[in-house]
């Protein structure tokens, strides 16, 4: 087998495995929209579940007949 033949006016690439530079903001934008994304998801779950657990305190409370279930906040 031969090696294959270059222009004699080609430039030898010194580094024929490098990668071309990329900009450094497009590559970042994506994990950062995701991680946004990630913590809205889990401040609606963590909001939700407390809100479904009140539901559930106040449910309870009511199914087992009593009547003052309100819960009342102290003054500071």
């Amino acid at each position: 087998m031969s090696e294959p033949k270059s222009d004699p006016g080609e430039k030898p690439n010194p580094r024929p495995n490098s990668r071309p530079q990329r900009q450094s903001g497009n590559d970042r934008r994506g994990a950062i929209a995701g991680l946004i994304i990630a913590i809205v998801i889990l401040g609606v779950g963590w909001w939700l579940a407390r809100d479904l657990t009140a539901a559930s305190k106040m449910q309870d409370c009511l199914m087992s007949g009593r009547t003052n279930c309100n819960v009342i906040e102290p003054a500071r």
